[in-house]
């Protein structure tokens, strides 16, 4: 028999809390048909890529279930409350930009010194956000700096998937076992966090608009440049070729997240014009590094798909927030 997605991904207490919700369904449509599938969805991607490093940990075992664990990351990426901004879990998963090769330069440091406490679930959870999660690891698959010292970096490797699993076992839990519970019910006693429903409604709508803005500024922004000093090397993802990947994965992960956040409230047919156009652009778009930024004629197209991002972000900060009440002029790489 079918369930519902509540009953599917929340606790027996938010479930209660979801359907004595009013008539409008964008927080709890958002958390149980978006936030927890995708933090769920993350949480399995992780493992598979943590149990295939435990029998072979070989950049060629390990390059597939490793940009799974990216496509699923991506999903959730801009979801910057809660569990995953604890203890800094999210910068430890995904440490990006790194403009000072922080990073890529304790990676080498790790594997010329060959520390052994530094190969185990506990080792790995003491490093640097900058040397673990998924850049941690594309390093040590795409880089060639593991041929220095082969082993070592395979139990490296080995080490950091099992750490990144449980940092996305972590989070799905924090907000199955409490912080979904924490969202929906915003406005009732007790709840210190969100002392309205309108303050959650903000809070959601705010890592939309600063999913956008990421996209736009800084995936794409950052490999752009200026016009007279495009820098491509630092597109994001860059050795694993995926550097525009990410960028629509991403927007189609906020467009699924907008369309949540307006369930049941109304249409928004400028927003959706727009991730149409942005997502068209990205989809014709033959760089999958952003390497063409250097040529004038092709950097025209990544300058257009930027701009498509920034409309969109506009058309959503005005149609989405007008339907959700949320006041303008907020800062939205807050998060609150």
């Amino acid at each position: 028999m079918r369930r519902t997605a509540l009953s599917l991904v929340l606790a027996p207490a938010a479930v209660a809390l979801a359907l004595a919700a009013p008539a409008r369904a964008d927080v709890p449509e958002t958390v149980a048909k978006v936030i927890l599938p995708g933090y769920a969805g993350f949480a399995r991607a992780t493992q598979d890529l943590a149990t295939t490093a435990a029998t072979d940990c070989t950049p060629e075992a390990l390059r597939a279930p490793w940009n799974a664990a990216f496509d699923a990351w991506l999903g959730v990426q801009h979801v910057h409350i809660g569990p995953a901004e604890e203890e800094g879990r999210a910068l430890a998963i995904a440490f990006w930009p790194d403009p000072k090769n922080i990073g890529g330069r304790q990676t080498e440091a790790m594997l010329q010194g060959a520390d052994p406490a530094l190969v185990t679930p506990e080792g790995a959870a003491q490093l640097s956000v900058a040397a673990r999660g998924l850049f941690g690891l594309e390093r040590l698959l795409y880089g060639d700096a593991s041929d220095t010292n082969p082993a070592y970096a395979c139990a490296l490797r080995r080490a950091l998937a099992a750490d990144l699993a449980r940092m996305a076992q972590t989070i799905e839990a924090g907000w199955k076992d409490g912080f979904a519970e924490t969202v929906l019910s915003a406005g009732t006693p007790g709840n210190t966090t969100y002392l309205s429903a309108a303050e959650a409604r903000q809070a959601l709508f705010t890592q939309l608009i600063a999913g956008l803005e990421f996209d736009a500024d800084t995936r794409i922004g950052r490999p752009l440049g200026s016009f007279d000093h495009p820098r491509p090397e630092r597109a994001e993802a860059r050795a694993s070729g995926r550097s525009l990947r990410d960028v629509a994965l991403s927007l189609k992960a906020l467009r699924a997240f907008a369309g949540a956040l307006v369930q049941g409230i109304g249409p928004i047919p400028a927003t959706e014009a727009a991730f149409d156009r942005a997502e068209a652009l990205a989809a014709k778009l033959n760089d999958p590094v952003f390497a063409g930024v250097a040529d004038p004629g092709k950097r025209l197209k990544v300058e257009i798909l930027q701009q498509a991002i920034k409309a969109t972000r506009e058309s959503a900060e005005a149609e989405i927030g007008a339907l959700l009440g949320v006041r303008s002029g907020f800062n939205s790489a807050d998060g609150d």
